[in-house]
Order: structure tokens, then C-alpha cells, then sequence
């Protein structure tokens, strides 16, 4: 069998199986992942490096800084303050995803809601009302907000790279506005969305005693991860490690682990925060990336890229409507990373064709690929790590559930964005 068309067949088959059986997942990606190896679509030399070693080292070293967090009861007081100035559930579970989207502009998504999803578990169980919603809400506003900055997400981050924009053009950029300001707008007008989707969340919130936090270092270290990730956003890609966000969270973890070692006088405080790392989500995760790397070898992401320059036809509102909107069906069931970093130099060659600037089909793929993956549980990692806690709490959430949130939100908020680039841009 021709190697694209096995490639073709494996990937609908593990995305349908991942739909399929959620408890599954890492078992799943993980074994498609050594069938893409086994039949040789993925040479082995090239295994290691289809991994982003990065995120999987963010990740677990966020989680290991927010296992520390929760235990000073930070998360909770920060859910007591936004009990005492919300006046029902939905009005709080709206608040806490414009919370994290805040945050997700200037951190990694993934991140972000390993940092905020505790503070909706800790509402929730105050109320004894779902989760659910909430977390789900706080990654699907994490991922939108990861186009508003250069550090917001990796993609951004290769966008930055590409047309050489620094920290502060995604602010002002030519004297236009930059797509900071145009994801607050999706974002505001998404959050409106929320509203209406949480409609029946009427019940109204009280505040009876206000949590007191125990330790402030672990919330340091947040505020730490926070300021290194924007100074190493500044520092050149030739002259940093590809994995320094991943160092960077690793290292913090570790001053807080040997910190607590040398406070409690016990390894058994070291074992419980190690504990709290959801490996689960590391192995799906590192699976995926692998299935990706597969796909991306075998030429079909490169077949895509071609499709947009016959299909568009020198017409350039064509051009740039099918490079967002194909954009967003893609990352809904692909990793947006090797996507965006395939793309971004074809996007540039279509625009040199056509004698014109490429920023309105650069910031149209950045807008399109970042928030596509708000559109499935498995379209972006962050949806992958909210619902890795969601499971760890006892809460299993189907595709269904998953996007009856997601749709409204993500084509609210892409159409928005793709009005007001093209508005901005064109």
C-alpha cells in the first residue's frame, strides 16, 4: 500500500478510536505512534525530534509548581474573591475564563490552565456544582488568548520568527492594530457567547468564610514562571536552548521541591508532588506529536499546502478566506504547531506572487490555526490537559459534551477574528 495513503488511513483511524474511547487516549496515541514507526513512515532518526520536548516539559513542571500552589490554598482564596464579587455561577465561570485568557496572553495555554483549573475545582466543590463547564470554558479562552502576544503560544512564537515581529508588534504593528486588540475583541464578544450558553447556571453564589493561604512561595514560583517566560520571549532563537520554556518550568519546580524537602525533612513531600503530574497526559501528548511527525513526513501536510495555491487563483480575499477557515478545520483534528510552521513559509510564497505584503494571510493562519483547536477535545493541548484534570476529579467528558461549549464559542470568536484582520489587514 502506497505510505501516504497508510499514513492517510492510520491518522482518521487514531483520531476516531481517541474520540471514541477517551479513557484510552495515551494507550491509544502511544500505539498509533509505534505503528507509524513499525511500517516506517516515521524513520526512527526522526522520532526524537517529532516530540515538542518543550511543551512536555512544560507541562510537567507546571504541574508539579501547581501541585505546590494548591496546597498553600492560593487557588481557593483566588475562588473565594471571585465568589464574593459574582452574583450567580455563570457570571463566575465566565469571569475565571476571562481570568485565564488574561493570563494565557502572556503564558503558555497549557500552563495557563494548569494554573486556573484548580480554582475552578475549588468553586465547584463550594457550590457542589460540576466542573465541567468551567474548565472547560477556561481552556477554550486559554487557546484564543494564545494569539494576542508573541509569548501567548508556540505558534506565535514561530509566527514572530517568520515575519520578524518582536514582543510589541502583536500590540501595534505599521501603525495598525495589532492582533492583541483583535483577539480582546473575539474574546469579549465569545464571553458573551458563554453567557448565553451557561444561561441556566442562575443559581447565585455566596461567600461564607474567606480561605487564608499558608505559603507564598509556590505563588512566587507562578509569578516567576510568568516573568521568565516574557524575558525569554526577548532573547533571540540562536542565542536560547529550543526547550528553554521547558527548562524554565522544570528548574522552578525543582527549587520548590528541594525547598519543601529541606522545610518538611521528608522525601515523602517530594514522591506526593511528583505524583500530582499527570503522566497520563505526557504520554498522550508525546504520542500525538509522534502521529503528527508521521503525517507531516509522509507529505500530507505539504499536499494541503499546494491545495491553497491552485485553489486560490491570484484572488486574494479567496486566498486568505481558505487559509483561515481550512485553518480551523485542521486544527480541530491536528496538532497546530507542524501545521503553522509548514504553512508559514507557503504563506509567505503566495504572497510574493501576488506583489503583496503576506501579514493579512500570516495573521489569518495564526488566528484561524489557534482557534480551530477550541473546536474538538483532542484540537489543541491545552483541551488535552483540562480534560486530563477534569479526569483525574472523577470526570469523564465526551466529544459531545466537550463541544457543545466549544462550537458556539470557537465560531464566534474565529469569525470575529477573521472580520477584523481582513478589516485591518486587507
Amino acid at each position: 500500500m502506497d505510505v501516504k495513503l497508510t499514513a492517510v488511513i492510520l491518522f482518521a483511524l487514531t483520531y476516531a478510536l481517541l474520540l471514541a474511547f477517551p479513557k484510552k487516549r495515551a494507550h491509544i496515541a502511544v500505539g498509533s505512534a509505534l505503528a507509524f514507526i513499525a511500517l516506517g513512515i516515521l524513520p526512527i532518526g526522526k522520532v526524537f525530534y517529532a516530540v515538542d520536548w518543550n511543551v512536555i516539559l512544560m507541562i510537567a513542571g507546571t504541574m508539579g509548581i501547581v501541585s505546590l500552589f494548591i496546597e498553600t490554598r492560593m487557588p481557593a482564596l483566588i475562588g473565594d474573591i471571585i465568589i464574593d464579587k459574582t452574583p450567580s455561577v455563570k457570571w463566575a465561570i465566565v469571569a475565571l475564563s476571562m481570568l485565564a485568557g488574561i493570563i494565557s496572553a502572556f503564558v503558555d495555554n497549557v500552563a495557563t490552565v494548569l494554573i486556573i483549573a484548580p480554582v475552578a475545582l475549588t468553586i465547584s466543590k463550594k457550590l457542589n456544582i460540576s466542573p465541567v463547564h468551567g474548565i472547560i470554558a477556561i481552556a477554550l479562552a486559554s487557546n484564543l488568548q494564545g494569539a494576542a502576544t508573541l509569548v501567548g503560544d508556540t505558534t506565535s512564537i514561530l509566527l514572530g520568527g517568520q515575519a520578524k515581529l518582536d514582543f510589541l508588534d502583536f500590540f501595534v504593528f505599521q501603525g495598525r492594530m495589532g492582533l492583541f486588540f483583535i483577539v480582546q475583541i473575539s474574546a469579549v464578544l465569545a464571553s458573551l457567547v458563554l453567557l448565553i450558553v451557561f444561561r441556566k447556571y442562575k443559581q447565585p453564589v455566596t461567600l461564607n468564610e474567606r480561605e487564608t493561604v499558608s505559603d507564598y512561595f509556590p505563588s512566587f514560583l507562578l509569578l516567576g514562571v510568568i516573568a521568565l517566560l516574557i524575558g525569554a520571549s526577548f532573547i533571540p532563537p540562536e542565542y536560547k536552548p529550543e526547550v528553554t520554556n521547558g527548562l524554565i518550568c522544570m528548574g522552578l519546580f525543582i527549587i520548590g521541591l528541594v525547598r519543601k524537602i529541606i522545610k518538611t525533612k521528608s522525601l515523602r513531600t517530594a514522591r506526593a508532588a511528583l505524583k500530582e503530574i499527570d503522566f497520563f497526559t505526557l504520554f498522550l501528548l508525546a504520542g500525538l506529536f509522534i502521529v503528527v511527525g508521521g503525517v507531516t513526513e509522509a507529505g500530507i501536510v505539504d499536499d494541503i499546502s499546494k491545495f491553497f495555491v491552485s485553489a486560490g487563483n491570484g484572488n486574494i480575499f479567496l486566498i486568505y478566506t481558505l487559509i483561515v477557515w481550512s485553518s480551523v478545520l485542521l486544527s480541530a483534528v491536528i496538532d497546530n504547531i507542524p501545521y503553522v510552521a509548514t504553512m508559514l513559509p507557503v504563506v509567505a510564497g503566495i504572497a510574493a506572487q501576488l506583489g503583496v505584503a503576506p501579514y493579512l494571510l500570516y495573521f489569518g493562519l495564526l488566528s484561524g490555526a489557534t482557534l480551530g483547536g477550541n473546536l474538538t477535545p483532542i484540537g489543541a493541548s491545552a483541551n488535552i490537559a483540562a480534560l486530563g484534570i477534569l479526569r483525574k476529579d472523577g470526570y469523564e467528558v465526551k466529544a459531545g459534551t466537550f463541544m457543545k461549549v466549544s462550537v458556539p464559542f470557537t465560531l464566534t470568536a474565529v469569525v470575529a477574528g477573521y472580520v477584523l484582520v481582513w478589516l485591518v489587514w486587507r
